[in-house]
């Protein structure tokens, strides 16, 4: 299994590993896309992201749970 399906939420680190960025680019990412996230009324956490969309985000992947 990668790392996008054997967890639930990334942190940082995963998301740089995953995309090759820095981490400022990651957290700005993550920030942008947790913004997203709240205003669709979900609860977020800072320095967290939800895997599945960020692989819906960057991929274009639609995950089935």
């Amino acid at each position: 299994m990668s790392m996008m399906q054997e967890k639930m939420y990334m942190d940082v680190d995963d998301v740089c590993a995953i995309l090759g960025v820095s981490k400022t680019y990651a957290y700005s990412l993550m920030r942008e896309y947790n913004k997203e996230l709240k205003a669709k009324g979900y609860i977020v956490v800072a320095g967290k992201i939800s895997t599945k969309f960020l692989a819906e985000k960057i991929y274009g992947m639609k995950v089935e749970d």
